[in-house]
């Protein structure tokens, strides 16, 4: 019996999906591409084995794919081409006695069963086979500026790869041998770089690879269809007083000011607890940690927040986006603007680019004028299913 594993490509960067992380760690609907990717192969019953190929930079999200999971991925570090990725991974498929693999790209979160098992099903007639679709647009070419239409190109006979690819181990190892250090666009190029014949089956329009934001806004649109967008919003207050320091959005400020409050008082993560309580109509922050409890004495708001995303996503909820504003004359948000919309991604498992923090004054007036408090607003969008 055939002994089949897979090799899946994760070590690229993916910029142009943006997002602020690798686009195979973004999160789709509350899990990661990755995660997608990897569970799609890991409970079909024909594939033995999973070799994840990693950039050994990116550990942390690794990590939090394995939590997800429940369970430790067999990876190995790519190199600096996908082609180099791939041998990688072949080389550890070898090492684990593989005779067949499907080579996988991370970015296609949608490969289903039946694609599976017809590509297992060919592999005993073809020792190469990957699924393709017909182009079904018009083609033709354009300037060098892209801004200009020029002749038409005939979509006769023209088709559109996917992965999985399918292979015998050997010949595709032989394939790589003889290839060098060339770099080239996928594992069907191998084989007929070495003079093999690659099957072709149809592939699967919703196996297609996320590429760009678009195509992670229609990826959700799969995943979600009749999620709508939900907003909350908070406001938080607290006096200030004279202090070795005050802890604010999730970092400590040491500028000889304080926040008087039952817990930590970071006004900004109240501010934001309270936003994420409303998209999920849950209440709010007085509720759920009442300042008369004693337990949430000095305690760090941080706990405040991952309760109120755990509310959020018990209701069908994921957030999306989160704008907040500092309203103070002091301290001085400036400095600590990045660090605190780090530290405000990571808790709400958002890019950092899906994570704004503002700061204003009130030019004098009022309490904050006076610098007798902060206040703190928020706003978050949310998916809700």
């Amino acid at each position: 019996m055939m002994k089949i594993g897979a090799v899946i490509v994760a070590a690229g960067r993916g910029e142009r999906a943006g997002g602020g992380v690798p686009k195979q760690y973004r999160a789709l609907a509350g899990s990661s591409v990755l995660h997608r990717s990897v569970h799609a192969l890991l409970h079909h019953d024909r594939i033995m084995g999973i070799i994840v190929v990693v950039n050994p930079d990116d550990r942390d999200h690794l990590t939090a794919v394995e939590q997800a999971l429940g369970q430790t991925l067999t990876t190995v570090a790519g190199g600096a081409t996908r082609t180099a990725s791939v041998r990688a991974g072949l080389d550890a498929a070898q090492a684990a006695g593989f005779d067949a693999v499907l080579i996988h790209d991370a970015a296609r979160p949608f490969v289903s069963p039946a694609l599976l098992d017809r590509l297992t099903d060919a592999l005993a007639e073809h020792s190469a086979v990957i699924p393709a679709l017909p182009i079904a647009d018009a083609l033709f070419r354009g300037d060098e500026a892209g801004m200009t239409m020029g002749d038409p190109v005939s979509r006769d006979g023209l088709y559109a790869a996917q992965t999985p690819q399918a292979f015998h181990l050997a010949p595709l190892l032989a394939a790589y041998d003889r290839l060098g250090d060339t770099a080239l666009p996928d594992d069907a190029a191998v084989i007929r770089a070495a003079g093999g014949t690659v099957a072709l089956m149809t592939g699967e329009a919703d196996n297609f690879k996320l590429t760009t934001p678009a195509d992670f806004a229609r990826a959700e649109r799969m995943l979600m269809p009749d999620a709508i967008t939900v907003t909350g919003q908070g406001f938080d207050v607290h006096r200030l007083e004279a202090a070795d320091s005050m802890w604010l959005c999730g970092i400590e400020i040491r500028e000889g000011l304080g926040l008087v409050g039952h817990s930590d008082a970071d006004a900004g993560l109240h501010a934001l607890t309270d936003a994420i309580l409303g998209a999920a109509g849950a209440g709010d922050i007085g509720q759920h940690f009442p300042p008369s409890d004693p337990q949430w004495k000095g305690a760090a708001s941080d706990a405040f927040l991952l309760h109120a995303l755990k509310l959020l996503a018990e209701a069908g909820g994921r957030i999306v986006h989160a704008d907040l504003t500092l309203i103070a004359e002091r301290p001085r948000i400036g400095p600590y603007r990045d660090a605190m919309r780090a530290r405000v991604a990571a808790l709400l498992d958002l890019p950092q680019a899906r994570v704004n923090i503002k700061a204003t004054t009130t030019e004098k007036l009022g309490f904050t004028g006076r610098g007798e408090g902060l206040a703190a607003q928020a706003i978050i969008t949310a998916r809700l299913s």
